[in-house]
């Protein structure tokens, strides 16, 4: 199976309700009229992998300050070659840009939410798929060449640091743990 594959499977089997059930179908359209909508030479917008590491058992998540938007976000970019699996993108993501090499598992259950934003030309969107990854006990994280700071933040601190797209991927694993 190839990574544009289980995107489309992924997506199908997303219960997102709503909003987030019409911004599936937005996904899947895209991937339909764009077979190279996985890499990001695809202008029209490409699929992303992210994950918000959480340790709940502190009651706190691992942001990264990312280098060229200046904002505090979770682990995540762009599926590479060697990605056979979202799941595969949304780990190395997580991986490479917290420096926790290793016991960082994905919240059970699929994609916790989906947010299509918009981003500078040539290309139009980013259509990420949004995971959580649970950091091991005693985790620690280093700072990636992608990334300005990386900090841990407790949960009610989220809100004054970071967009609403990542309260709302908070707000959104912390309901599934």
């Amino acid at each position: 199976m190839s990574l544009y594959d289980d995107a489309v499977r992924v997506l199908k089997e997303y219960d997102g309700q709503g909003e987030q059930a019409a911004l599936r179908e937005v996904y899947l359209e895209h991937l339909a009229a764009h077979p190279d909508g996985m890499w990001k030479p695809c202008e029209a917008g490409h699929v992303t992998a992210s994950a918000l590491v959480i340790d709940p058992v502190r009651g706190r998540v691992l942001l990264t300050l990312h280098k060229k938007l200046g904002m505090w976000l979770q682990m995540g970019g762009h599926c590479e070659s060697d990605d056979r699996t979202l799941v595969d993108a949304a780990l190395r993501e997580a991986r490479e840009e917290s420096g926790i090499e290793t016991g960082l598992t994905l919240l059970p259950g699929g994609p916790v939410r989906l947010d299509r934003h918009p981003i500078p030309a040539p290309c139009n969107w980013h259509l990420d798929v949004q995971y959580a990854a649970l950091a091991p006990a005693g985790a620690q994280a280093a700072i990636s060449d992608e990334s300005l700071d990386l900090r841990w933040f407790a949960y009610d601190e989220v809100a004054a640091v970071a967009d609403d797209s990542v309260v709302r991927l908070l707000e959104a694993t912390r309901a599934r743990l």
